[in-house]
């Protein structure tokens, strides 16, 4: 297991944030991958990015600065595959 840490800052693009729909998609990647993940919002407020609530509570409005942190094997794969996911809005239109 890598210890090295692996260290992003993205920016929530679509209208609706981090809602509902939007944190279960992050929560569903950050899944995917051996490695631990945490999400750091503007506050310094920290979640664990494979909890849907932790997510919830750094309440992502657009334009929120999001640190995404990750350490493990897997940890560059998912800071890259979450920042897609934020630059994709979620899959949404806006």
């Amino acid at each position: 297991m890598t210890t090295e840490a692996v260290t992003k800052r993205f920016t929530i693009i679509n209208v609706r944030g981090l809602h509902a729909r939007a944190a279960t998609k992050l929560v569903q990647l950050a899944g995917r991958y051996d490695c631990e993940i945490s999400l750091s919002g503007p506050d310094g407020q920290s979640a664990n990015a494979k909890s849907v609530m932790g997510v919830l509570l750094l309440c992502g409005s657009m334009g929120t600065q999001i640190e995404v942190r990750a350490t493990g094997d897997q940890a560059a794969e998912a800071v890259a595959a979450i920042g897609e996911l934020i630059a994709s809005r979620f899959g949404e239109p806006e």
